[in-house]
């Protein structure tokens, strides 16, 4: 059987995502002067979007760079070597956090929660209130964990910090636009996006914002930084500049797709996420296979499904994309050839979902999985179908 080439090819993966037509062409046009009037008021109207997104007053620096490399960035800037950091993974992208800070020589010490469960408030608050001597000075966490396919509650987490003085550090860069983030209203002190996600932008592109308590930290942080300054990126964005030559394609397909989700409205994306995320995961369920997840902590943005018994996940996914032009995800870490994950954030809609399920049941009967596909498409039918009073 021939082959999809990839550029036919239907992204159902943890990023990158689709991004719209609008957003590509605007991709497309001439480069302009970075150090001219004219960026200025693109990233002007970038940063205002941005701040809308994050749910905050603080300066939003764009960074050239990926979503690890906002992260970095709110290592470096906040931390100095030697300091206690607190770190609280639930997946691989959080133990990437972990690494980080260690890296650069923090004190790190892994708060641990199963796989497949989002970090449980009291857990921290208990570890907090035995740190006596308050000598923690920050907390790593994961918004949406796609490894596992967990999103964490991040408003409770950070009422359960309580009164101590830790700062929260936030790694939002697959939920940030897709699932309630309120960094001014939460008190937290440090988020991280990127642009691939939730955003509906290309790669390139890393955001971050610090909470004035954080700006106040990073006076006296003593970790190495450079290209990570973002004391200096934030001396040029007031100017309507960067430090160094941005990703001119990305700003301008970012400034689309920003105008796009502001003109849905950022709380009706929230519900576009979470009915997205219903319809998948009821599906999937209804087709008779085990979601990985817990329900309490069910990411919006992804989902993980275990492997059926017998069935090869890298085959799986080699006939999705082969036969029918979906890409999914598989396992990563301890999880590799045990789960395989599906995407649905940004430009996906129902239509992309269907024919997901659609061919997800067709894949599993050829591998010898009684998958109920009927069953699941009633789901969609059920949502789909007007009702009249």
């Amino acid at each position: 059987m021939k082959k999809i080439p990839w550029q036919e090819q239907i992204l159902m993966i943890p990023g990158p995502t689709p991004v719209s037509s609008q957003a590509l062409l605007a991709g497309a046009q001439p480069m302009m002067n970075h150090r001219s009037s004219d960026f200025k008021k693109m990233m002007e109207e970038i940063e205002s979007g941005l701040k809308q997104v994050f749910q905050t007053q603080s300066p939003v620096m764009v960074l050239t760079t990926s979503g690890t490399g906002a992260m970095e960035a709110c290592i470096v800037n906040l931390l100095s070597p030697g300091d206690k950091v607190l770190a609280c993974p639930t997946g691989v992208f959080g133990e990437r956090f972990a690494k980080m800070a260690k890296a650069y020589g923090a004190d790190v010490e892994v708060l641990e929660t199963q796989l497949g469960y989002g970090l449980d408030p009291e857990k921290l608050r208990t570890r907090l209130k035995q740190d006596a001597r308050k000598e923690i000075k920050a907390i790593l966490i994961t918004h949406n964990e796609t490894s596992t396919g967990v999103e964490n509650d991040l408003k409770a987490l950070s009422s359960a910090r309580g009164d101590h003085p830790a700062l929260m550090l936030v790694d939002s860069v697959s939920a940030l636009g897709a699932s309630e983030l309120k960094m001014d209203a939460w008190k937290l002190d440090a988020v991280a996006s990127a642009s691939q996600k939730a955003l509906m932008a290309p790669p390139g592109l890393g955001f971050v914002a610090f909470s004035d308590k954080a700006w106040e930290a990073a006076k006296s942080a003593k970790m190495p930084k450079f290209y990570f300054d973002l004391t200096m990126a934030r001396e040029f964005q007031i100017k309507g500049e960067t430090p160094f030559t941005p990703a001119l394609p990305v700003l301008y397909a970012l400034q689309v797709s920003l105008r796009n989700l502001i003109e849905e409205g950022i709380e009706a994306s929230f519900e576009r996420h979470k009915k997205m995320a219903e319809l998948i995961q009821n599906a999937l369920t209804a087709m008779g296979l085990k979601l990985f997840a817990h329900p309490t902590y069910r990411s919006k943005t992804l989902t993980t499904i275990e492997a059926p018994a017998g069935i090869e996940v890298k085959k799986l996914r080699e006939l999705m994309k082969n036969q029918y032009g979906i890409v999914t995800a598989g396992g990563q870490g301890s999880l590799t050839d045990k789960i395989f994950r599906i995407g649905h954030m940004g430009c996906v809609r129902e239509k992309e979902l269907i024919y997901t399920i659609l061919s997800l049941g067709k894949v599993l009967q050829e591998l010898g999985f009684q998958a109920k596909t009927e069953e699941a498409l009633k789901i969609f039918v059920k949502t789909l179908t007007p009702t009249h009073s």
